[in-house]
């Protein structure tokens, strides 16, 4: 099996997923839209993790590879490969099928709770009824046509999505260690101003390593999930 991921800038890499992925028998290859941004033949590969980056999907002039990105996307998810997008690629997946990206009222930077929504969709997934996550965003989205919202906050209403049984959306970082969390607080704490639903860069890495064993723990439950689901 082979599992591709698109990474957008070098200081946001698999994280966590990296270790589910080879101990559920993947070869792992990769994207770099910042150095040559090839593309694999999609036949090629049977699990798509799009992780995210301080750029918007609507940056097409500045990023022209983002065009040829979303048609990537969209072209695995009409086959049914199992998709998952973290923040930037959750907001990639909703543009790539038709939902817009805009900024959200508020930035969500630091440990904030998610509320699970409960999914009407028979075998859909389900969030923990609330649970701590870590974020890094200033943007949203709408839904796409046939997604089905699985979790918000009091900062934002689309935390998570999934679409059918093999694509979901996460606007959140349950990929998160402790590791790239120190580095993506040295590469964008520019953004650490003052704000509602800012933290500290003391309150960001001040928690427990239990913390991050908890969303990691979650995110393999996603990754399962997918991987349970795909074509």
């Amino acid at each position: 099996m082979q599992a591709h991921y698109f990474q957008h800038v070098p200081f946001e890499g698999l994280g966590a997923i990296e270790r589910w992925l080879i101990k559920a028998g993947y070869s792992i290859s990769c994207t770099r839209f910042y150095d040559s941004g090839n593309l694999p033949p999609i036949d090629d590969i049977d699990f798509l993790v799009v992780m995210g980056g301080p750029m918007s999907v609507n940056d097409e002039s500045e990023h022209p590879w983002l065009v040829k990105e979303k048609a990537f996307i969209k072209n695995a998810i009409t086959a049914g490969k199992p998709v998952l997008g973290i923040c930037l690629g959750a907001q990639l997946i909703a543009d790539a099928m038709g939902g817009k990206v805009f900024p959200n009222p508020v930035k969500e930077i630091g440990w904030f709770p998610v509320a699970a929504v409960v999914s009407e969709t028979d075998g859909g997934f389900q969030f923990p009824k609330e649970t701590s996550v870590f974020h890094w965003h200033g943007e949203t989205f709408s839904l796409p046509e046939g997604a089905v919202r699985l979790a918000q906050s009091k900062g934002c209403a689309n935390q998570a999505f999934q679409m059918g049984r093999n694509v979901m959306g996460l606007q959140f970082h349950l990929e998160t260690t402790q590791t790239s969390a120190q580095a993506i607080v040295e590469n964008c704490k520019d953004e650490l101003v003052e704000g509602q639903y800012i933290q500290t860069i003391e309150e960001i890495l001040s928690v427990p390593v239990e913390r991050y064993a908890s969303i990691n723990g979650l995110m393999e439950k996603v990754l399962e999930y997918l991987h349970g689901n795909g074509k």
